[in-house]
C-alpha cells in the first residue's frame, strides 16, 4: 500500500482537539492537501430501517446534515439527497430531520437511489440495515434486512446501468448465506463497497496499532452481552488487529462456541493463552470485584477458531463482567502481550462514528475502499459460525468456506486526545 493511500498518524492526530472531534476531520487522507474539499459535495442515498434519537442512523445520517459533532458545525462533503425508510413512526427523528432540511422520502430504495428519475442520480449509497422491529432465527440472529437492502439497491444498478460506492453498517448477512450473496455480487459489478463496525476505528487506551507485517503469536478479544450484536462489533476489531500479521490474512480453518467450563478448559489446556487473555482482561471495561471464571450465564460464550496459518485466536463474550471491548495481542521478540480498551465515547454524539463516516466519505469521493470489506465479510463468516456451533452442541466447524485471504490497509484509528497545555 503506497504511502498516498493511507492517513498518516500525523494527519490523524490533527482531527482530534480536547477529546472531541475538532473541526476539522474535515481534511483529506488521500493524495495531497484536501482532494475531498475540493468540487461540490457527493450526494449520498440513505437506505435506513428505522431514523430515531442514539440509533445508527442518527449518529451516521446525521452527522452528514448537522455535522460531525451534530451541533451545526463542520461535517463532511458529503450532501444527503434521499432517505428510504423501512420503519417509521409519526414522530422519529428522521422525519422532522428530512423535513427540517427539505431531503425527500421515497417508498421505494430504487426511488431513493435514482431520486425519481431514470438514471442512478446519488455518488454513492449508506445502507443502514440496524435497529428497528425485525425477527430473529433460532441461532440468535437479529435478521435485518441487509441483503434485501443491498438486492435492490444493486438492481437498481443494474437497472440503470452504473454503479456507486455502498457502505452496509455492521457485519454482512446476518446468516452466512446473505452475507456471500452480498459480498459476490459486489465483486460481480465491481461495487465499490465497506461494510462492518465502526469499533475499528475507534479510541484506544493505550494509543496501540499492531505493525504491519509483525509476527503475532496470539490474539484475544473480550466483549459484552449480546452474542450477535456485540459478536459482531467484537471480531470486527479483534480482524482489525490479526490481520495485520505477517503474511496478511489467510481466512479461518474451523470455529467453535464453548460455554461454561469449557470455555476454562480451554485455556487451562493452553488452547487459549492464559498471558493473552489476562492481558485482555486487565484492559476490559469490568465490573468491579467480579471473578471472571465466576460469571456463569447463557449470555457467556468463547468463540475459539484458528486461522489457516496456524494462528490462534479466541473471544471472549462475557455479559456480566465486561461492559465494553478490548484486545490483547501478543507479537513475537515482546517481553507481554499488549491489551488495548477500546473505547466508544459516547459524547458527543457517538464521536467514534465520526471516524467511520470518514473513512465513508474518503471512499465515495475515491471510489476505493477506504480498508478491504473482507475484514467485515471474515468476522461476520466466523460469527455464523460460531452461533451455528451453540446451536448444535458446541461442535467444531471446520471452515472451508472462510478461507477468506486479503491484503489489509495501514488506515489508523481514532488517536488519543490533544488536550490544550
Amino acid at each position: 500500500m503506497s504511502s498516498d493511500n493511507i492517513l498518516s498518524r500525523r494527519e490523524a492526530f490533527r482531527w482530534i482537539s480536547a477529546g472531541a472531534i475538532s473541526s476539522p476531520l474535515l481534511m483529506s487522507c488521500v493524495d495531497g492537501a484536501e482532494p475531498t474539499r475540493s468540487g461540490p459535495p457527493k450526494l449520498v442515498a440513505a437506505v435506513l430501517t428505522a431514523y430515531r434519537q442514539g440509533l445508527h442512523a442518527d449518529v451516521l445520517v446525521g452527522k452528514i446534515l448537522e455535522g460531525w459533532k451534530q451541533d451545526g458545525g463542520p461535517g463532511p462533503h458529503l450532501k444527503l439527497a434521499s432517505m428510504y425508510l423501512d420503519q417509521s413512526k409519526p414522530n422519529d427523528l428522521g422525519l422532522k430531520l428530512a423535513a427540517k432540511y427539505q431531503i425527500p422520502i421515497f417508498d421505494t430504495i430504487e426511488g431513493a437511489v435514482t431520486l425519481g428519475k431514470k438514471e442512478i442520480s446519488v455518488d454513492g449509497v449508506l445502507s443502514v440495515g440496524e435497529h428497528g422491529s425485525y425477527p430473529w432465527n433460532d441461532k440468535g440472529q437479529h435478521l435485518y434486512p441487509r441483503r434485501r437492502f443491498f438486492e435492490e439497491i444493486t438492481r437498481t444498478f443494474e437497472k440503470w446501468g452504473k454503479v456507486v460506492p455502498i457502505f452496509s453498517d455492521k457485519h454482512l448477512g446476518p446468516v452466512w448465506s446473505d452475507a456471500e450473496w452480498m459480498y459476490n455480487k459486489a465483486r460481480e459489478l465491481k461495487i465499490p463497497f465497506m461494510a462492518g463496525s465502526s469499533i475499528p476505528v475507534s479510541y484506544r487506551q493505550p494509543d496501540f496499532a499492531v505493525p504491519m507485517n509483525a509476527e503475532i503469536e496470539g490474539v484475544v478479544a473480550v466483549g459484552c452481552k449480546g452474542f450477535d450484536i456485540y459478536g459482531s462489533h467484537t471480531l470486527d476489531v479483534l480482524q482489525a488487529f490479526a490481520e495485520r500479521r505477517r503474511g496478511g490474512e489467510t481466512g479461518v480453518a474451523w470455529v467453535q462456541c464453548l460455554q461454561g467450563d469449557a470455555m476454562w478448559k480451554a485455556v487451562d489446556e493452553g488452547y487459549v493463552s492464559q498471558d493473552v487473555l489476562d492481558a485482555a482482561l486487565s484492559a476490559a471495561p469490568t465490573s468491579e470485584n467480579t471473578d471472571v471464571r465466576s460469571v456463569g450465564s447463557q449470555e457467556t460464550a468463547l468463540f475459539l477458531f484458528q486461522y489457516k496459518d496456524g494462528l490462534p485466536a479466541a473471544v471472549f463474550m462475557l455479559a456480566g463482567y465486561s461492559r465494553g471491548f478490548s484486545v490483547a495481542v501478543k507479537i513475537k521478540g515482546q517481553d507481554r502481550p499488549v491489551g488495548v480498551l477500546i473505547e466508544e465515547r459516547h459524547q458527543p454524539r457517538y464521536p467514534h462514528f465520526a471516524f467511520l463516516l470518514h473513512a465513508i466519505e474518503r471512499m465515495i469521493h475515491s471510489n476505493k475502499p477506504s480498508y478491504p470489506v473482507e475484514r467485515t465479510f471474515l468476522s461476520s463468516g466466523i460469527l455464523d459460525r460460531a452461533l451455528t456451533s451453540l446451536q448444535e452442541g458446541h461442535r467444531k466447524i471446520e471452515t472451508p468456506e472462510l478461507a477468506i485471504g486479503y491484503e489489509p490497509v495501514d488506515y489508523p484509528h481514532a488517536p488519543r486526545p490533544v488536550l490544550p497545555s
